[in-house]
C-alpha cells in the first residue's frame, strides 16, 4: 500500500445480549472510516475485539445455577461464564456481519483469551515493578447490592432522594471559651452539622471547618450553636421553617420580634435567636464535641475543602465513608472506622441497636435518624433530591465504605501530569472534548483495581502464612503468566500456591515459604485498558502498529475506555495508546433518553435490517 498503514483499534463491545442500535452506529460508522481510508490507498486492517469478563456474565450464569439449585465452585462458575461469553460473541458476530461490516471475523481478539489474559498479568507486573501498584485501605465506591468496589468509569449519577438531616454535637471543650459561655466545659453549647446520609453518623469521628472562614454562635430555644455565618440564614430557615432577615450582632429576631422574619403569614413558630458572638474558623482550635449516640469524643479539625455553599459550615466526618473524610482522619491521625459489610448493612461496631440494619431500602437511616431523636439531637429532617452516584449495572445507589483494596497510584513518577500532556499531544474530535477528558484525569482518584468477584482475570499476588504480608513478586508473576498463557487464569484459581510457584520460593520479608492467594480479579477496564498493548503488537496480527491511529467510541468512553487506555499506556509506555481519539453521541428513545440493554429501551438493528436491509441502516448512520 503506496499511502502506508492506518489502524483503527477496535473498543470491545461487552459479550452478553444481542446488539442494539448503539452497536449498529459505532461499528458501522468504524466500517465507514476504515473503508474510506482503504479506498484512498492505505491498508487498512480492522481487527474486531471482545470484552469478556464481568459482572452481567457472572451474575446471569450465577443465576443459571441457581435455577438449577446448584452450587458452583469458582472454578465451575468461571468455566461456565468462558462458555457463555463464547456463545454470545458468535452470535454478536454474525450480527456484526449482517451489518456489511467487514473486518478479521476469523480472527478476532477476545480478553478471555489465554494469550490476552497472559498479557494482563504482564502488564499489571510492569507497573508493579515500576511501584505504581499498592494495596491499602481507602474509602471506594461500593456498590452493596453487587457487593464490589467500583472504579470511577463504572459509576453514572442520576437522580436520587436522600434524607437530608440537621444534628447537633454537645460541645464537652472549649479551651478558649468561644462559646461565651464563661467555663471551658459549656453547658447547652452545640456545633451544628448538616448531612444527606444520616448512616454515616455512627461513624463520625471528628468536626471539619474551614480555618479562615467566620462563624458566629447563636443562641435560640435556650441554646447556643456554631454555624458558618454566611449560612446562618438558611440554617434557622430549614431549621424553623421559614425565611429570617439578616442579624446584626445583639439582634433578636423570630416569633413576637419586629422585622421582616415576624408574622409573615406562615404560622411557623420561629424560636427565638441572636447571635452572641462572630469567631473565625481558627479560633475553634482545641474545641471538642460528644458524638451525639456514643459516648466518644468528635474534635473540631481543620480542612480546605469545607465550603460556605451549603450545610452548616461544619462537616461530619467519618474517614470510614469519604475520601476527603478519610485525607482528613489520616492528617489528624483518626481511626477508619467502618461499621459497614459487604452487603450494605451495619456491623456489631455500629452498635447493637443498629447492627443488621441496611442502607439500601433505608432501615439504617430510620434507625438512625429515631436514636437522634430520641437523644434529642435531631433538629430538623427533609427529603432532599440531587445527583447521586449509581451502580452502572444493578442502577442502585452507591455508598462510599473504607476496605482493603489494590490501587494504581495515579501520582507515582508524575502520572497524572504525563497523561495530561499525552492528552495535548493527541487530536480530539470534537475539539471540545479534550476538556473533558483533561478535566476527568485531573481530578481522578488512584485507580481502584480490585473487584470481589469471580470472573474475571485473578491479581497475581501472594500473602506469606508467617508474617502476613502481601508478596507482588516479579518471578512469582512471571509463574502466574506462563501458566495463565498455557492453561488460562481458571487455573490462578485451581492450582495451590506451591503448584504455582518457583521451586524454593520464599517470602522476601521473612523467608517463610508457606502462601496464600489473592482471591480478588482485575477491574475490567483493565482488561480493556489493555487491548492496545495485547492486539496491536501481538506477532497474531503482524500488519498492526502501536499507537493506533484512530479510537472511535461513544462520548461516555471518556471515563471508561478512552481513559482507562491512557492510564495504562502512560504507565507502561508513558505516551497515549492513540493519535486522534473520536467520540460520537448515543442512540436516545422517543423521550430522549440513552438507550441501554439494562433500561430495555434500545432498538434492535436486526429488526430493521430484515425489514429494510442493511444499507439503509448504514445510510442512517451516514447522515446522523
Amino acid at each position: 500500500a503506496p499511502l502506508g498503514t492506518f489502524i483503527l483499534h477496535d473498543g470491545p463491545p461487552y459479550s452478553n445480549g444481542d446488539i442494539h442500535l448503539g452497536h449498529a452506529l459505532n461499528k458501522i460508522a468504524k466500517d465507514i472510516i476504515v473503508k474510506y481510508k482503504t479506498l484512498c490507498g492505505y491498508r487498512a486492517p480492522y481487527v474486531p475485539g471482545w470484552d469478556n469478563h464481568g459482572m452481567p456474565i457472572e451474575n446471569n450464569v450465577s443465576r443459571e445455577f441457581m435455577e438449577r439449585g446448584d452450587k458452583p465452585d469458582r472454578v465451575q462458575l468461571r468455566r461456565r461464564c468462558r462458555e457463555y461469553a463464547m456463545q454470545w460473541v458468535e452470535r454478536q458476530k454474525a450480527q456484526f456481519m449482517r451489518l456489511g461490516v467487514r473486518g478479521d471475523w476469523q480472527n478476532p481478539y477476545l480478553t478471555m483469551s489465554n494469550e490476552f489474559e497472559a498479557k494482563i498479568v504482564e502488564i499489571f507486573a510492569d507497573l508493579a515493578e515500576k511501584g505504581y501498584i499498592y494495596r491499602g485501605m481507602k474509602p471506594v465506591l461500593w456498590c452493596a447490592k453487587c457487593e464490589t468496589a467500583l472504579a470511577d468509569a463504572e459509576v453514572e449519577y442520576g437522580e436520587h432522594t436522600s434524607n437530608s438531616i440537621y444534628v447537633r454535637f454537645p460541645v464537652l471543650r472549649d479551651p478558649h471559651q468561644v462559646f461565651g459561655a464563661g467555663t471551658e466545659t459549656p453547658a447547652n453549647s452545640y456545633v451544628l452539622i448538616w448531612t444527606t446520609t444520616p448512616w454515616t453518623i455512627p461513624a463520625n469521628l471528628a468536626l471539619a471547618v474551614h480555618e479562615g472562614a467566620d462563624y458566629v454562635i447563636v443562641a435560640f430555644d435556650g441554646d447556643r450553636y456554631l454555624v458558618a455565618e454566611p449560612l446562618l440564614r438558611k440554617v434557622l430557615h430549614d431549621i424553623a421553617g421559614e425565611s429570617v432577615p439578616e442579624l446584626a450582632e445583639g439582634t433578636v429576631s423570630g416569633h413576637g420580634a419586629a422585622g421582616p422574619s415576624a408574622g409573615s403569614g406562615t404560622g411557623v413558630d420561629v424560636p427565638e435567636h441572636h447571635v452572641l458572638k462572630r469567631v473565625r474558623g481558627a479560633d475553634l482550635d482545641g474545641v471538642v464535641a460528644k458524638h451525639p449516640l456514643f459516648d466518644r469524643e468528635s474534635p473540631i479539625v481543620f480542612a480546605p475543602y469545607v465550603t460556605m455553599e451549603d450545610g452548616t459550615g461544619v462537616v461530619h466526618t467519618a474517614p470510614g465513608h469519604g475520601k476527603e473524610d478519610f485525607d482528613t482522619g489520616r492528617e489528624y491521625g483518626l481511626e477508619v472506622l467502618c461499621p459497614v459489610d459487604a452487603s450494605g448493612a451495619f456491623t456489631a461496631q455500629a452498635g447493637s441497636r443498629f447492627a443488621g440494619a441496611r442502607i439500601l431500602g433505608g432501615e439504617a437511616d430510620r434507625r438512625v435518624m429515631e436514636a437522634l431523636a430520641e437523644a434529642g439531637h435531631l433538629l430538623s429532617r427533609r427529603s432532599y433530591s440531587h445527583s447521586y452516584p449509581h451502580c452502572w449495572r444493578c442502577r442502585s445507589p452507591l455508598l462510599f465504605r473504607a476496605t482493603v483494596q489494590w490501587f494504581m497510584d495515579i501520582d507515582h513518577d508524575d502520572h497524572r501530569k504525563r497523561s495530561l500532556k499525552a492528552i495535548e499531544e493527541t487530536r480530539w474530535i470534537p475539539p471540545v472534548s479534550i476538556n473533558r477528558i483533561s478535566a476527568m484525569v485531573a481530578s481522578r482518584p488512584d485507580w481502584c483495581l480490585s473487584r470481589q468477584r469471580a470472573w474475571g482475570v485473578g491479581i497475581p499476588a501472594f500473602y506469606c502464612r508467617s508474617c502476613g504480608k502481601e508478596i507482588l513478586d516479579q518471578r512469582a508473576m512471571e509463574a502466574v503468566r506462563q501458566l495463565v498463557l498455557h492453561e488460562n487464569s481458571d487455573a490462578w484459581y485451581a492450582r495451590t500456591p506451591a503448584e504455582i510457584l518457583p521451586e524454593g520460593f520464599a517470602c522476601p520479608q521473612c523467608g517463610g515459604q508457606d502462601f496464600d492467594k489473592e482471591t480478588d480479579i482485575l477491574d475490567v477496564w483493565f482488561d480493556s485498558g489493555s487491548t492496545h498493548l495485547a492486539v496491536l503488537e501481538n506477532p497474531r496480527w503482524p500488519e498492526l502498529s502501536w499507537p493506533a491511529d484512530v479510537y472511535i467510541e461513544g462520548s461516555d468512553q471518556h471515563r471508561g475506555w478512552f481513559n482507562s487506555s491512557l492510564m495504562v499506556s502512560v504507565g507502561v509506555r508513558g505516551k497515549a495508546p492513540y493519535r486522534t481519539v473520536i467520540s460520537h453521541g448515543f442512540t436516545l428513545d422517543e423521550t430522549g433518553k440513552a438507550m441501554h440493554k439494562s433500561l430495555g429501551n434500545v432498538v434492535s438493528p436486526l429488526e430493521v435490517v430484515e425489514k429494510y436491509g442493511a444499507d439503509i441502516l448504514r445510510l442512517w448512520v451516514a447522515s446522523t
